[in-house]
This record gives C-alpha cells, structure tokens and sequence, in this order.
C-alpha cells in the first residue's frame, strides 16, 4: 500500500513551483489532493503565466493520486470557506494543509531600503504571503483537527536560523519569510493539544519554472546553467521538497517535528529520500558554508 493512500491533503498555492512539487510527491504516496491557485486554463492570475492548476491536478493523477483542481484567490475568505466546505462535503476530512501561496516575485524590489521601495508592491507582498496563509487556517483547521493527527506545512524561504541571522535583501521579504516560519511555531502551539502538527519547510535553491527561465534552460539540461552560475550546482527540482512533505506525512511520529523550521536537505538526511536525479542536495548548509563564506563553487559533500 501506498503510505498515504485514504488521505486528503490540501495544497494551496500548488499552480507550479514547489506547491506542484509537494502535490505531486502526496499523490505519489496514494493521497488525494485538492490543488489550489489563480491560474486556470480559461484566466490568469497577475503573474500572466502558463503553469495551471488543471496541469497540476492531471500530474497529480498521473503519479498514482487523485487530483482535483479548485481556482481559489486565498487573499478571499468566502472562497475559502467555501473550498473547505466542499473538501468537507467530498471527503469529509482533511489531513494535510501546505500553505504554499507566495506570489510576490513581481512585487519585490532587491537591495532597495523601504523607504524608496513601493509601498503598495510591499504590503501586497505580504498580504498574499502571510494574510493568504491564516486565512486558509482558519477555514481549515476545524476539519484537520476532527481528523486527528493532522499535518499543516508552512512553505517559506530559509530556516529560522539562517533568517534570523540574515538579512534577506529587502524588509518586505524578509518580514515575509520569517512571518511564516512564526505562524508554523504559532500554529503548532494552538494545535498540540489537538494531537496535530505543524512545521516550516524551506526548499534549496529550487528549479522552479520562473528559475529556470531566468537561467534559460530546462529540467533536463539545468546544468548548462553553470556557466552562468556555478553555485547552481546545489539546486534542487520541486520534487525534491515534494518528497519531504511526503515524508513528513507518512511519518508515525511527525509531532516529532512540530514548530520546528527545517528545510529539504535537512529532512532528506532523516528520511533517506533522493531527488529526482538520486542526489540529496543540502543547498541552505552549502549557501552558508560555501556561498556566502564567498568560497569557490563545490558541491562536493554537498550532494
């Protein structure tokens, strides 16, 4: 049997990037997942790209799960009622919640302090990261806590060691990111006595579609990458961080990790899981160690 085969997941944020990896990987383990975002194939969301959530669900089902696709805008409260009634009404449960809505890669401004950095761009940046992600708790909750032994994932960028300790090249983002990671220690306050869990998940450096454009190549050439970048060479694919979310769900003990900040290199080294290539990149120890210590690029040991 599959690990994960009678549970229900919730993946919102999972139009492309990590969210369709960590869809993907749950389907793999038997789940069926309802994946959510703004980009269907009949409208766009303001990032005006490709990736649907239709496609998601599809590679959902292909992978051995049962995907279904629901447009929500999370930043909306009556559409995720309303999305949670339904998982209710389909499924009558929910097991796993991944708070994976970002979407404010157009809206950041890098290296610029706040006071020239657009207001309005920065406090939309965290009304669709944070505000998106305690909403969805909220109409959530309540139904992952009558399932007993839940599990809710906060997706973020970097540990809470490696943000606290960093500044992270712009208030907004910074104030963005590690938001998350205290919702996941907040969340898993509130939510032990309930027998759930709650733990934040940073990837790597992932290949993400909008990376690997930006670097103009695909999944099976990412490594011409290099020339551009050599410490590209730690990147992980979305699958990668996929599978530690899949992990953590099909552990017995996961209230091991709660309110815990760890990343997918990390929970790769416990778990024994590989990416998509066998490798088991640990790309936030290398971007310490290596990267920002300003040593050449060697992912040996790394990978």
């Amino acid at each position: 049997m599959k690990p994960l085969d009678g549970k229900v997941a919730l993946v919102a944020g999972a139009t492309r990037g990590a969210g369709r990896g960590i869809a993907i990987e749950l389907g793999a383990a038997g789940a069926t997942v309802y994946v959510t975002g703004r980009t269907t194939r009949t409208k766009r969301s303001e990032y005006n790209r490709p990736e649907t959530i239709e496609e998601t669900a599809e590679l959902v089902s292909l992978a051995g799960g049962r995907g279904i696709a629901v447009p929500v805008d999370h930043l909306e409260p009556d559409q995720v009622q309303a999305l949670i009634a339904r998982i209710e009404s389909e499924q009558g449960r929910l097991d796993i919640l991944v708070n994976d809505i970002w979407g404010g890669e157009n809206l950041i401004e890098w290296n610029v302090p706040v006071w020239e950095h657009s207001l309005g761009g920065g406090l939309r940046m965290l009304r669709l990261s944070v505000d998106t992600h305690v909403i969805t708790s909220h109409f959530a909750l309540p139904l992952l806590i009558r399932s007993g032994n839940g599990l809710v994932v906060e997706m973020t960028d970097g540990t809470a060691a490696y943000n606290n300790n960093n500044y992270r090249l712009s208030l907004f983002y910074d104030l963005a990111k590690t938001s998350v990671i205290r919702l996941a220690q907040s969340l898993a306050h509130e939510l032990k006595p309930h027998h759930c869990t709650a733990v934040a998940v940073t990837p790597g450096w992932m290949r993400s579609e909008i990376m690997l454009e930006h670097f103009d190549v695909r999944e099976d050439n990412w490594r011409d990458a290099l020339e551009k970048e050599p410490h590209f060479i730690i990147s992980e694919s979305p699958r990668f961080v996929g599978r530690a979310i899949a992990a953590l769900a099909s552990d017995q003990e996961v209230a091991r990790w709660n309110g815990q900040s760890v990343s997918s290199g990390e929970l790769s080294q416990v778990y024994g899981f590989c990416d998509v290539d066998g490798s088991q990149p640990d790309a936030w120890r290398y971007i310490v160690e290596v990267q920002d210590a300003g040593k050449p690029a060697d992912a040996s040991g790394y990978r």
